[in-house]
């Protein structure tokens, strides 16, 4: 299926605002386990839209998936990014040679991204994750993110259909996380 993939604009807010609330552990509870999913606030989406990055997935004008990625000034306010920054900075010695230069100034936290359950399994994934690399490669070499462990469907597309590769294994609040990143080029 050709998807079609654009940038959000203000005009996309309130839409986001309703998938967010709508399907914000859809992905999660499909795993079984008790998961929970971080949701965005109408202002927060706002804040992305105009300083970050939201990008759209569409079908017949309809959003169909989306991803969102941002500077890390946006998202260091909660404490697990923080955490995330921190192991972030002592990964170099021990990473593959591509990502031995990560840096904080170097990179983006990337995610959550979201697909509607119709249209999994149909290319939307690959193609918003395609599209948003394509956008940030000209401000960041590398996406970063963090999946829970127990989430196997989120680990298993973002190492076979993003080339993300596990760069740490952490723990924070109880729970256990794959730090992962991404080249942008």
């Amino acid at each position: 299926m050709p998807v079609n993939t654009r940038l959000a604009t203000l005009t996309d807010v309130d839409v986001l605002a309703v998938l967010e609330k709508q399907y914000l552990n859809d992905e999660l509870s499909s795993t079984g386990g008790n998961l929970e999913g971080q949701s965005f606030s109408r202002a927060e989406l706002i804040e992305l839209v105009n300083q970050h990055w939201i990008m759209l997935a569409e079908d017949k004008g309809q959003i169909i998936g989306y991803v969102i990625a941002g500077r890390w000034s946006f998202f260091e306010a909660w404490p697990i990014y923080r955490n995330l920054l921190n192991r972030l900075s002592k990964i170099g010695a021990g990473a593959s040679d591509e990502f031995r230069s990560l840096t904080k100034q170097n990179s983006c936290q990337y995610g959550p991204i979201w697909v509607n359950s119709q249209y999994r399994g149909q290319g939307v994934f690959e193609a918003l994750v395609k599209a948003l690399s394509h956008e940030i490669r000209a401000h960041f070499r590398y996406m970063v993110t963090f999946i829970a462990e127990e989430n196997e469907r989120s680990f298993a597309a973002h190492t076979r259909k993003a080339s993300m590769q596990v760069l740490d294994y952490f723990s924070f609040s109880g729970r256990d996380y794959y730090l992962m990143a991404a080249l942008t080029e």
